[in-house]
């Protein structure tokens, strides 16, 4: 059988890689192409495209890419025209993958988005193409199923993928050991994965270390970065902060592990930082003018899938309002977090340094997190994933299967 992915994200890559194991371990007969990642390719994709290479945020810069996504569109087209694949599927990455799911429709191949963008979060006017476009809906988050159903879709709750990668991950433990010699509690700053998160962000991460040091002068810090080509623009960051800060490539989960509490740009990563049950302060800095138009468009209290998972009012309805962790009238969530125009880095500050200076306080967060982390970090997903995408393959082409076990 043959198997189609579109997927751009780099934390897609990794569900992409852990579903690809999943599927190769139930059939021997798989061929799997299309566009993704390093960790898929690794895992035995035949990449016709490092889409992870496009993982590009806001509209200006698609506009100034969109000839790259369309000539990827029309590959793919014709991919599915000459070989027929007997399946395509998506993960994440919406703006792209609509295209790719309305291709593959209008070829008659059935499509699975394994891993949904969050249209309940953002636009949810969109479910109108997952209905149209896409067979198979596969949900992370427990709620996402029925809010998908309501809707009309053909949705599957199976579970986080990324608690999949957690629950298998071997720390570096010698790294941990020096790092653990050294004196003082530290702190971790997680910038983003994507390089224009890091410009953004990583200043007033910075600026809020230098707040702590001032009160904690015992406190380290250390940058963890995404990819090496971000290092020299952190490096140059930490520099001018006059900070005595060490960054770090691809020791993101020891750094988290490490950590005494966390500074972070809001991302998948939180996922991370509950498994860990670090308390964190989130923060995601924007412009005035993406202040007022997301304003229009978001429709959950929190941008931290944490807090939205930790919340029972996590939708709200009639007149938007910005969450601010520091408001009394406002529900105390997990991880503080500052969707921001402003300069909130007082108060970020404030939150860590509290954490450190005040025991209760700090293992009273890391009880809520604990208590989270019971209710909704199971593990399993790729295994779900992977069977019910191969039983309905079958179901909808059983010819496919007979010709595959002949082979």
């Amino acid at each position: 059988m043959k198997i189609f992915f579109s997927v751009g994200e780099p934390s897609g890559d990794l569900h992409g890689a852990n579903l690809i194991k999943a599927l190769r371990a139930r059939h021997d007969n798989l061929e799997l192409v299309g566009y993704g990642g390093p960790k898929m390719q690794a895992a035995g994709c035949e990449l016709h495209e490092d889409l992870t290479q496009l993982a590009i945020m806001w509209i200006l810069r698609v506009l100034l890419n969109l000839h790259k996504f369309i000539g990827l569109m029309w590959r793919a087209d014709r991919y599915f025209r000459d070989e027929k694949p007997d399946a395509v599927i998506l993960i994440d990455y919406p703006g792209f993958n609509w295209w790719i799911a309305r291709k593959a429709k209008a070829r008659g191949i059935p499509v699975f988005y394994y891993g949904t963008p969050q249209l309940w979060a953002w636009l949810p006017g969109r479910v109108k193409k997952m209905k149209k476009f896409v067979d198979h809906v596969l949900c992370k988050l427990p709620f996402e199923e029925q809010w998908y159903k309501d809707r009309d879709c053909n949705a599957t709750f199976v579970g986080h993928p990324f608690y999949d990668e957690l629950q298998n991950q071997t720390l570096d433990q010698a790294f941990m050991e020096t790092m653990q010699n050294q004196p003082g509690p530290l702190v971790t700053i997680l910038p983003g994965s994507r390089t224009q998160e890091v410009a953004k962000n990583l200043d007033a991460f910075l600026k809020t270390a230098k707040l702590i040091k001032q009160q904690q002068p015992e406190t380290r810090f250390v940058v963890a970065a995404f990819k090496e080509k971000q290092l020299e623009a952190i490096q140059s960051k930490i520099d001018a902060s006059g900070l005595e800060v060490e960054a770090f490539v691809g020791r993101t989960p020891e750094l988290i592990k490490l950590a005494h509490s966390c500074l972070a740009c809001s991302g998948s990563v939180s996922l991370e930082l509950l498994f860990h049950e670090k308390p964190t302060v989130i923060h995601y800095k924007i412009s005035k003018f993406d202040h007022f138009v997301q304003s229009y468009l978001r429709k959950v209290k929190y941008i931290t899938l944490v807090n939205i998972l930790w919340s029972k009012q996590a939708f709200y309805d009639g007149e938007y309002f910005t969450y601010d962790p520091d408001n009394a009238e406002h529900e105390q969530v997990p991880f503080p977090e500052y969707l921001t125009c402003e300069d909130r880095t007082a108060d970020m500050a404030r939150w860590i340094t509290t954490w450190l200076q005040d025991n209760d306080a700090y293992q009273q967060r890391v009880s809520t997190l604990q208590t989270l982390k019971q209710k909704v970090a199971g593990s399993g997903a790729s295994a779900k994933g992977a069977e019910y995408i191969l039983q309905h393959m079958v179901d909808e082409n059983p010819a496919s299967e007979t010709m595959s076990k002949a082979a």
